[in-house]
């Protein structure tokens, strides 16, 4: 008899549990001549050898498919253990599978174009209106990256702009105040990991998410860098933030130029870039349109009608402008 020790580190623990310790109790179930005791990340299991190494060779398969699909079912169990393969859900165009198996793929020909250039190109630059799935599928392609083991790090940033609000009376210490400004790549993450696993990559800086101004000085190698809300950038964050770039690394910047919070005459540093480096090899361009936007329809009505109003008062302050000028002459 040897006891023998299985670690479960490529997927949370719970979901390889299961409710209630559903998964464990069907293992232990199908291996009667094994003793097992299961707490934390760590399986002990008692028993011959060659059945101990029969579990741990079964318990990894069981784990890669979790890892690949973020979820585990009871059938999966039963397949592998008895020697059968698992049912393998469609993977097609898909770029992760979220919580609880959710896929996670393009939703329309500008996304997927975003997908193409991200593994054609080390840097992208993805830009257009809000709820287009910018951020959402720059999320996913780093996460993706993380777990194919493309990249050792995902840094994540973005420019703390105040739009008409101001930080400095918002209780707590800096990381209070500048987190409101990061939640929605909280939110994105939170919709691909799961909560332990993503507490413990933040907590190794695997994954790290910081406002803009902490990354000068640094060289980001082996690394998937996000750039969000890049058109609040001033032009000399931009040129710092792009050398960043470091040996295998790649990065993805997202933005929208029509909603420029930065003071009255400053120029937007993503405006200046895009510039100054189109054209340039190696750099990808991706520009949604409001037809792209796949939030609540309702979200694309609403862009419609400020766009319209935005149109009306423009021409009638070109009319205005127009009459004042025939009156002085």
């Amino acid at each position: 008899m040897i006891e023998r020790i299985v670690i479960i580190d490529a997927i949370d623990p719970q979901t390889f549990y299961g409710v209630n310790n559903c998964n464990i109790s069907l293992i232990r179930n199908l291996f009667p001549k094994l003793r097992m005791a299961a707490r934390g990340n760590v399986i002990k299991v008692i028993g011959e050898d060659s059945e101990t190494a029969e579990f741990e060779k079964k318990i990894k398969e069981i784990e890669a498919y979790a890892c690949k699909y973020n979820k585990l079912s009871e059938d999966v169990i039963i397949d592998v253990i008895k020697g059968e393969p698992p049912k393998e859900m469609s993977s097609e165009g898909v770029i992760i599978f979220g919580q609880n198996g959710k896929p996670i793929a393009a939703r329309n020909p500008n996304q997927a174009k975003m997908v193409r250039s991200f593994q054609e190109n080390d840097l992208t630059f993805a830009l257009g209106p809000a709820g287009t799935g910018k951020t959402y599928i720059a999320i996913a392609l780093a996460v993706a990256a993380l777990k194919n083991r493309q990249a050792k790090k995902i840094i994540l940033s973005r420019p703390a702009v105040e739009a008409g609000e101001k930080l400095g009376f918002l209780p707590g210490d800096m990381k209070d105040k500048i987190d409101p400004y990061l939640q929605p790549l909280y939110d994105a993450l939170e919709d691909m990991l799961p909560a332990i696993k993503l507490k413990e990559f933040m907590e190794n800086n695997v994954i790290q998410i910081a406002p803009l101004a902490f990354m000068r000085g640094r060289t980001l190698n082996d690394a998937i860098i996000i750039l969000d809300e890049a058109q609040n950038t001033t032009r000399h964050q931009m040129k710092m933030f792009l050398t960043r770039l470091g040996m295998n690394a790649k990065m993805i910047i997202t933005g929208d130029v029509t909603q420029i919070d930065l003071p009255r005459n400053t120029q937007s540093g993503l405006l200046q870039a895009l510039r100054i480096l189109r054209g340039v090899k190696g750099i990808g361009l991706i520009e949604y349109e409001k037809k792209d936007i796949v939030r609540h329809p309702l979200v694309q009505r609403i862009v419609d009608a400020y766009e319209s109003r935005e149109k009306q008062v423009n021409d009638e302050f070109d009319l205005n402008n127009s009459q004042d000028k025939n009156i002085q002459e």
